[in-house]
């Protein structure tokens, strides 16, 4: 190996893990400045406390918001599975007139600014007088994780034989029955790592969120806002590296089991 190739290495590797300690830090600093024992918010901590923590979980402002998070996230994202699983099974199996306008539509929501969604949702849900209550959220949110659901169970339709179902096909299995026994089966971990990855977003999603939640329906990430609004410990701190930690636990356990680098087209192999 050359001195020029040598050199081109090293440069390569000292971006990528520039670029890395450049993502990870600012998690890195919130997770230190959440065991900090004083009242303020200081980098490096100047001691170790759990008492954050404890405040975290027994505010009572975060533990409804939690609630409406869990009730807007289980609805969004089963509502996401099965609107984004038809959409792919769709668009992968048949050519028709306007499947390039539905891709399109599909892909929207990754490319318009989440605060335009999310406004969009609140004149819609007054005129439709919802402003009150999960539906208009959950809509929201919907429209927000679908393309994502879409995208895993169409790389996991990529990766089915085709010839299961031509086999079961010639046996004399229906076309319903050959997608519900042998195609739906064989996707299933698509499916679920979907799911999984439309409710982690829709759990953390705030800037839409914003927009469409009242008082007594704000989602977690809003009521941290508000909090931190108003006060400026660490218990904003405490609560964000728990959702940090927890959300990488458990990404890591569904890449594990499910193999979330496949389902999502990351690797091939």
């Amino acid at each position: 190996m050359s001195k020029g190739t040598n050199m081109r290495s090293i440069l390569f590797w000292t971006a990528v893990v520039a670029i890395l300690v450049y993502m990870t830090l600012p998690a890195v600093v919130v997770v230190a400045t959440s065991f900090n024992p004083t009242e303020v918010m200081a980098f490096p901590p100047s001691g170790f406390s759990l008492r954050w923590y404890e405040k975290a979980l027994t505010y009572p402002d975060f533990q409804a918001a939690f609630k409406n998070s869990l009730i807007v996230m289980g609805m969004s994202s089963t509502l996401a599975m099965l609107l984004g699983s038809s959409f792919a099974y769709l668009i992968f199996h048949y050519n028709f007139r306007g499947r390039g306008l539905l891709e399109a539509a599909l892909w929207s929501p990754l490319i318009v600014p989440h605060f335009t969604t999310g406004f969009g949702f609140l004149l819609l849900g007054s005129h439709l007088n919802l402003t009150q209550g999960f539906a208009v959220i959950v809509m929201a949110h919907l429209l927000l994780v679908t393309p994502f659901v879409t995208r895993a169970v169409f790389v996991s339709l990529s990766n089915v034989d085709p010839n299961y179902a031509r086999a079961a096909a010639n046996l004399g299995a229906t076309p319903t029955r050959v997608m519900f026994k042998i195609t739906v089966p064989l996707i299933l971990p698509g499916m679920i790592g979907g799911w999984l990855i439309a409710a982690i977003l829709s759990l953390t999603e705030f800037t839409a969120s914003l927009y469409v939640t009242a008082s007594r329906t704000q989602t977690l990430p809003v009521a941290m806002y508000n909090y931190i609004r108003e006060y400026a410990d660490p218990t904003i701190s405490a609560i964000s590296a728990l959702l940090i930690l927890s959300t990488t636990a458990i990404m890591i356990i569904a890449n594990h089991f499910l193999g979330l680098r496949r389902i999502l087209g990351i690797d091939n192999g």
